[in-house]
């Protein structure tokens, strides 16, 4: 019998998140308790935000349900291993749809997750090897946990960081925002030493280190990370502008496409238009414009239109090889 109120709730809480309805009689077994306390302790969970559903009968079963606010989970040592790894997968390899929210998941979860746990996960990472797309470097998941705990706690963070001509240096910054672009992360930050703002390649930091100095969130200059992340990439490359339509509607085609590259603009409800600057190179652009899977024309410039015609007749002549 538990007898300890907090404890027997905890206990009740993991049996309820166990997708099934669980009769009022035999949680009270379970619990060691009577079913006077489990309806009690029922009443409890929903004052906390758990959306435990009852339903009518000689029994009387309960379930927990979807509601309209996230409450906490409680997982057991293998789910949260499970969770871990995959969190830390996704992250180390900017996995597209893994954002800045996966990561502070991930930091929330490694800051209570006990030392033999951590273990595990540290050891079912080391023996696997992900199977990723695109050609973004790996990064420690440690790395991007330290600096999601660093912008979320608004704590000054100090790392080693070397640019890309192999020049290191140390920087002191405010942490702001960390920016997935599909194929690496990037830190947006206010450098201190150099009193201005600044993104950094994450691929390119090592030792960070979260000094514990609080401070006040300056205002970024665009407002927004991802915008501030896209105009200094622009200024630091040689860009080009191009023009694609497509031959489906705007959504279909924002679905398909990094949001950074650009917006698709509507030309009726059948087709869009895409107008943006790009200072990746036109063979990477091409393969990106020729994965939304639907028919397309490309307006400027002409190397982009090139390449995509001999990119076409190459894959034309493989499989005509490959169907004989």
């Amino acid at each position: 019998m538990t007898t300890d109120t907090p404890a027997r709730l905890l206990q009740l809480l993991s049996l309820l998140q166990t997708p099934r309805e669980w009769p009022g009689g035999e949680l009270s077994e379970r619990l060691g308790v009577s079913r006077r306390t489990v309806r009690r302790d029922i009443d409890r969970l929903r004052e906390l935000g758990y959306p435990v559903q009852a339903t009518k009968g000689a029994d009387g079963g309960y379930r927990l349900v979807a509601g309209k606010a996230m409450p906490p989970l409680v997982l057991d040592d293998e789910e949260a291993v499970a969770i871990a790894v995959g969190l830390r997968a996704g992250a180390g390899h900017a996995v597209a749809g893994v954002d800045e929210a996966s990561v502070r998941a991930l930091a929330k979860l490694e800051q209570v997750l006990p030392a033999r746990l951590r273990h595990r996960v540290s050891t079912l990472q080391a023996a696997t090897t992900p199977l990723t797309s695109g050609d973004g470097a790996s990064i420690a998941p440690e790395t991007l946990t330290v600096m999601a705990s660093s912008v979320a706690g608004q704590e000054r963070l100090r790392f080693a960081y070397r640019s890309g001509d192999g020049t290191p240096s140390r920087r002191l910054t405010e942490p702001y925002r960390l920016v997935s672009t599909g194929r690496r992360w990037y830190l947006v930050a206010y450098d201190l030493d150099r009193e201005d703002w600044r993104t950094f390649r994450v691929d390119r930091v090592t030792e960070p280190f979260a000094t514990g100095a609080r401070f006040a969130p300056r205002e970024l200059p665009t407002g927004n990370a991802a915008e501030y992340l896209r105009q200094s990439m622009y200024r630091r490359q040689e860009t080009y502008a191009f023009e694609v339509t497509f031959a489906a509607p705007a959504d279909f085609v924002a679905a398909r496409v990094p949001a950074w590259i650009g917006s698709p603009e509507p030309i009726d409800e059948r087709s869009c238009r895409l107008r943006a600057s790009a200072s990746d190179s036109v063979e990477w652009l091409a393969v990106r414009i020729a994965m939304v899977d639907c028919e397309f024309t490309v307006q400027e410039p002409r190397e982009l239109a090139d390449h995509i015609r001999e990119l076409g007749a190459r894959l034309s002549r493989a499989g005509s090889g490959s169907a004989r």
